[in-house]
């Protein structure tokens, strides 16, 4: 018999818990232990807003005894309650949503709850499809990019780039230190096509004389479980209950594959740009930047969490590691991190814009490897100080001093340059 649990398996969970049936009967009925079917019903319920018929969809927790009245300011003729509005819980500050505790007990789900149809918290059902549909992603995903762990990736690197350099073949490396590796020469010479080692095929003269396969880069994926909890719907989700919480979008831009990268922050309150060079396009590298930012050389703790309570970024490898950069290495969290969905780069539209802007002086096909980071930092300063119209003609650098103050601007090495001296174009550089 298989481990997993299969899509048939799945539909009979979901009938039985309809059935009001313990999970101690179910997971006999299926084969399996009652711990496996716990965590499959934890791990792949549904949450839901689904309300009841005929009640206001209300789940603050002081909604019975709260006597508070005009919240919405824009009916002055009103004089029920604002407990009895649908709008309630959205314009109230002192909300605070009820749970249900039964959701913390077997069978963790509200399939079978005799009261599931007047209740009106929040509530978690398991439907065998999205669990199946959910299974299938994560084992997708798991199955994706390259197999090894930072550490090795490292390790393996620094085997491979002197010998290569030097003249020596791949297999002759692997040949004489089979200790180090434990890939095949096969998935090492993807790795280097890939951009993940500093080793490239133009290092490799025979491996230049190949004609190239038409496949799809090679990823590696720190967590491969890092969309669980952290997707575009989710982010929704966080910033309906959270509605004025800033939120700093992250990408990376590409000079050529395998060299110099810049690691780019946008601030959708002041359309503020930060970037970052760095040495190679890696998690390691991403962290090293918030590290320093943490710091209180730069930001500081303070600052570092009024700056970024939310980061939104795409699904590159290089950040994949959201556990570290959400928690600090006390402990303590220090923001949340979500991912916007595949192939949907409009959902962080304003850093896609202002890459534009940097594009304007640091065109595609431009190496980055000649650059330094005060390079950055010059583009930066004439970037953020050309004014925007969709701020009433205000500067990014000038919203975000006004926010923040200039003191990390400073130590970024960005600085205000005069509306008539912006340069937008490469000779920027040039000069």
């Amino acid at each position: 018999m298989g481990k997993h649990i299969t899509d048939a398996q799945r539909l009979q969970i979901e009938h039985r818990l309809k059935e009001h049936a313990s999970l101690k009967s179910i997971a006999s009925e299926i084969g399996k232990s009652h711990t496996t079917i716990s965590r499959e019903i934890l791990q792949r319920r549904e949450e839901s807003l689904k309300g009841a018929p005929g009640r206001v969809p209300n789940r603050c927790i002081s909604r019975r005894n709260c006597t508070r009245t005009q919240l919405c300011f824009d009916r002055p003729d009103c004089v029920r309650k604002c407990s009895l509005c649908k709008w309630c819980n959205l314009k109230c500050s002192d909300y605070r949503e009820e749970a249900c505790t039964k959701l913390d007990a077997p069978p963790y789900v509200c399939n079978g709850c005799p009261t599931e149809k007047d209740c009106t918290l929040r509530k978690q059902f398991y439907l065998h499809r999205c669990a199946q549909k959910n299974y299938r992603d994560l084992l997708e995903k798991s199955r994706e990019g390259a197999n090894i762990t930072q550490n090795e990736l490292l390790d393996m690197d620094a085997v491979l780039t002197g010998a290569v350099r030097n003249g020596q073949s791949i297999h002759h490396v692997m040949t004489h230190n089979p200790d180090r590796f434990t890939v095949s020469e096969k998935t090492v010479y993807r790795y280097a096509a890939g951009g993940l080692l500093a080793v490239k095929n133009g290092d490799m003269p025979r491996v230049c004389a190949l004609r190239p396969r038409k496949s799809k880069p090679v990823e590696h994926k720190v967590d491969s479980k890092c969309r669980v909890g952290r997707t575009y719907a989710e982010f929704q989700a966080f910033m309906a209950e959270h509605p004025d919480t800033p939120v700093a979008e992250m990408d990376s831009v590409i000079g050529r594959v395998g060299g110099k990268v810049l690691l780019t922050v946008y601030f959708r309150s002041s359309a503020m740009l930060f970037a970052f060079l760095r040495e190679r396009n890696d998690s390691r590298s991403v962290l090293a930047v918030f590290g320093q930012l943490w710091s209180d050389g730069r930001a500081g703790p303070d600052l570092f969490r009024r700056m970024f309570p939310v980061i939104l970024t795409d699904n590159g490898s290089e950040f994949s590691n959201p556990s570290a950069l959400e928690f600090a290495p006390d402990g303590s969290r220090r923001t949340f991190v979500f991912y916007c969905d595949a192939c949907a780069s409009w959902q962080k539209g304003g850093i896609e814009r202002d890459h534009e802007f940097l594009r304007m002086v640091l065109p595609k096909g431009t190496n980055f490897d000649d650059l330094t980071q005060d390079n950055v930092n010059l583009v930066l300063s004439h970037v953020n100080c050309y004014s925007r119209p969709s701020r009433e003609d205000k500067s990014p650098y000038d919203l975000f001093a006004f926010r923040y103050g200039t003191a990390l601007l400073d130590k970024l090495g960005i600085r205000k340059i005069a509306p008539n001296d912006i340069v937008l174009k490469p000779s920027l550089l040039a000069r």
